[in-house]
């Protein structure tokens, strides 16, 4: 998948979600052994994820494992780091480029994506993201950053989220996804969040649950307009290689050329 719009968290101790979830229309299913996963059930839940992710699967799997410096982490990686079903590692609160080298060092294997959740990490955001070649994408862990920061509403996130943003795009790394919108029946919510996070910068968005994931998708998939305005760009491009204005004002140069290659790109996935 060339551009992965939607990433469906699903709790590891609780294979039966894990399963729908896999059949569902995400582009990346995340099989979270953190978060959702009380202490007494790690364990099993590395346990059931390895059991499953034992053969390949038929959509793109991360796994995201426990704080790096916490009791369970170690075993995560030992258990999941080589399995043909482990198309990714989350790595959680990662705080500097030393941990995710150390990671790649230890557990060469899979795709790693580091989840920056405080207030070091985003100050770190580019060092973190060119730590390793194995790292292939950063993103926000929203919720612990709110808690860090102290920061009670929704804009006081966006100096950081931007911040993240430019960092992975200086790294050489896709934009990222947005973190997860907590309430699941508000899907007005989630419209509007997404609409915000897409003029920032983000690609795609985190879930978690499925009813979630057309609201994403919709939001980050180009709109009938936007698609006219990429195909008279590339056309009026490919008749006349010099820079020159539309009809409209729009003034086309490389950088125009590149951005409505990159919409039409994204529409294909239609």
């Amino acid at each position: 998948m060339t551009f992965p719009l939607t990433w469906l968290y699903a709790p590891g101790d609780r294979p039966h979600v894990v399963t729908k979830a896999l059949t569902s229309a995400a582009d990346v299913v995340v099989i979270d052994l953190e978060d959702a996963v009380a202490p007494d059930r790690k364990a099993y839940a590395r346990a059931a994820t390895a059991e499953l992710l034992s053969d390949p699967q038929p959509v793109a799997v991360h796994v995201r494992v426990n704080a790096l410096d916490g009791p369970f982490a170690a075993a995560d990686l030992i258990a999941l780091a080589r399995l043909p079903g482990v198309s990714g590692l989350r790595l959680p609160k990662v705080a500097t480029p030393e941990q995710v080298v150390r990671i790649a060092e230890l557990h060469s294997g899979p795709p790693l994506y580091a989840l920056l959740e405080t207030a070091l990490a985003v100050e770190l955001a580019y060092a973190i993201a060119t730590a390793d070649p194995s790292l292939h994408g950063i993103a926000l862990g929203e919720a612990d950053l709110r808690a860090d920061l102290g920061v009670r509403h929704d804009a006081g996130l966006d100096w950081s989220r931007s911040r993240v943003i430019v960092a992975a795009r200086a790294a050489g790394l896709p934009p990222p996804p947005q973190s997860v919108h907590p309430d699941t029946r508000d899907l007005d919510g989630l419209t509007a969040s997404c609409a915000h996070g897409r003029t920032l910068g983000f690609l795609g968005r985190a879930a978690i649950h499925p009813r979630q994931l057309p609201v994403i998708e919709r939001a980050y998939l180009p709109t009938e307009q936007e698609l006219e305005q990429a195909e008279t760009i590339i056309k009026a491009a490919t008749e006349d290689q010099s820079a020159q204005a539309l009809p409209d004002g729009t003034f086309i140069d490389a950088a125009v050329v590149a951005a409505a290659r990159r919409t039409l790109s994204l529409a294909r996935r239609r």
